[in-house]
């Protein structure tokens, strides 16, 4: 039992790469997202609640859903039609994540993805904004993420600057 956790973790790898060989537009893609985005709230409630939480588990958590975004960010992008200002806000998000582990790579020497509540909070709003981006054909749900999102890459790297957030 105290593997579960970390084996429902290594079975969203599988899911999210297999999102990249359906339609965006299909039940399959849905369902797989929907699978996807349950495992990651089971196996963090899992962990904890089995007693095995540790530092592997929480970067492969972490790992898995970068994974995860980024077969959705290839497949939901080209079907994505937001205003050049969207793009250019998440790329600053982006880069300020980027930078937060290029800050940590050289304080701490490797890689440090806080589990803050604000992650947290964004993880969910991404699960459940994406699809009502996509199926009502809005901005307003990107946009609520995209505020959250930056609060979140600016607690991020302070976390990591000031040490608060340790490896």
């Amino acid at each position: 039992m105290k593997h579960l956790p970390n084996t429902i973790t290594t079975l969203r790898f599988i899911g999210a790469v297999s999102l990249l060989f359906f339609d965006v537009g299909s039940a399959a893609f849905w369902s797989i997202y929907l699978v996807c985005g349950l495992s990651d709230m089971a196996d963090g409630y899992l962990a904890r609640k089995l007693r095995c939480e540790n530092k592997t588990g929480a970067l492969l958590d972490s790992l898995a859903d970068l994974v995860f975004v980024a077969c959705c960010c290839f497949k939901l992008i080209p079907a994505l039609a937001f205003p050049k200002w969207l793009w250019i806000w998440g790329g600053v998000i982006v880069a300020t994540k980027i930078i937060n582990q290029i800050s940590a790579l050289v304080m701490y020497k490797k890689c440090v993805f806080p589990h803050t509540i604000a992650n947290k909070v964004i993880g969910v709003l991404l699960f459940v904004g994406v699809p009502l981006t996509v199926f009502l054909e809005s901005i307003v749900p990107m946009v609520i993420i995209a505020v959250v999102a930056t609060f979140a890459a600016v607690q991020e790297g302070h976390f990591i600057r000031t040490g608060l957030e340790k490896p």
